[in-house]
Formats: structure tokens, sequence, C-alpha cells
């Protein structure tokens, strides 16, 4: 008894490539990269949309954040003028306390500069379209 193992079907795609012309074979590939295209620009609208809500509701709490603690500094600020006050001329504890606050704001704006220049745009997407010219050259093992 000899035992052979049958050849499997060929699949729908060898059957279409070994039947279709090779004008439909690259109407099919133009189709497919359309489609693909869309969908990246599908994903970067989805990424866009997600971030820039994310962005707004963080940016709203920042601002009320910041709008509370403006007040607390002002209040802070006034209360380290009248203090110092006691010790010296008024508009020399004023000056002192303007000069403490420019030194902390030059010192913020510095390190928010910083923080800006790592902003990352579209993370996902740009991996996944650097993805793409590799698929596209036949007979290549892709990893």
């Amino acid at each position: 008894m000899s035992s052979s193992i049958p050849e499997p079907a060929p699949s729908a795609a060898h059957q279409k490539a070994d039947n279709a012309s090779l004008g439909e074979l690259l109407g099919d590939v133009t189709r497919d990269l359309s489609t693909l295209m869309r969908q990246e620009v599908e994903l970067a609208k989805a990424e866009l949309k997600q971030s820039a809500t994310k962005a707004g509701k963080g940016s709203g709490m920042l601002a009320g954040a910041g709008v509370a603690g403006h007040f607390v500094l002002v209040f802070l600020s006034l209360g380290l003028m009248f203090a110092l006050g006691a010790l010296m001329p008024l508009g020399w504890a004023a000056l002192i306390v303007a000069v403490v606050w420019g030194i902390i704001a030059a010192v913020l704006a510095s390190i928010g500069r910083k923080e800006l220049k790592q902003v990352k745009g579209l993370p996902q997407t740009g991996e996944t379209l650097s993805e793409i010219p590799p698929t596209l050259k036949p007979g290549e093992v892709n990893r």
C-alpha cells in the first residue's frame, strides 16, 4: 500500500494569478494600494481626533488650575512684600518680590520650550506607513 499525500487545492489567489491577465493583476494591486492608503488616512484622522480631544480637556483643566494658582501666588507675593516691607521701604520689598518672580518665569519658560520640542505627531500612522514600501516588493520575505 502506498500512501500518497494529495496536493492541497490551489488557493483562490493562485487560481486568479494563473487565470488573470497582467492588466487585471495590476488593477487589483492599484485598488488594494488605494484602499490601504485610504485606511492610513482614516487612521491618521482618528489619531488626530483622539489627541486633540485629550489635549483640549487637559488644557482646559490646566487653564483653570492656572487661574486659581495665579490668585494664590498673587496673595502670597503680597504677603511676602508686606513682610519684607516691615524690614525695609515697601518699594524695595516690591522690587525684590518682582525679581524673584522674573527668575521663576524665565526658568519655567526655558523648561516649557524644551518640553514642546519633544512633542511627537502621529507615531502609529508613521510606523504603519513605513511598513508599506517593503510590502510592495514581491519575492522578499517581510518580517
